[in-house]
């Protein structure tokens, strides 16, 4: 059984400006055999991601706690907590905390995230 605790996990400032605790990648986990990767990521107050696009990859945000406005593709949507977000490979795409807390959400990357199918957009 693999458990992985959040308050434990090791984060990093993503290239897209976006805080990160990878949970579960199967390219990195040896007990674990799955087609997706699990990050849970976080933006403060203000702040949003860069522009950026997984080449190959799809993508959905699941966000959990805050409100922000998410763009994917030209379109855009404001976002709450309990909704999911789907973004399709080769899309621009980025999400912007609009609220006055934390904006939290988990990312689930399928094929798992690689850093080199990410690129600036």
């Amino acid at each position: 059984m693999l458990v992985k605790n959040l308050r434990r996990c090791r984060r990093f400032v993503a290239g897209d400006g976006t805080d990160i605790c990878e949970l579960l990648h199967p390219e990195r986990e040896e007990e674990i055999s799955m087609g997706y990767s699990l990050a849970h990521a976080r933006l403060g107050p203000g702040e949003a991601s860069a522009p950026h696009r997984l080449k190959s990859s799809s993508e959905v945000y699941f966000i959990l706690e805050g409100r922000g406005r998410m763009e994917i593709g030209g379109e855009s949507a404001e976002v709450v907590a309990g909704q999911a977000i789907y973004i399709p490979p080769g899309a621009r795409q980025h999400i912007e905390n609009r609220g006055d807390g934390p904006l939290a959400f988990l990312c689930m990357v399928s094929p798992p995230w690689r850093e080199e199918d990410d690129e600036a957009a």
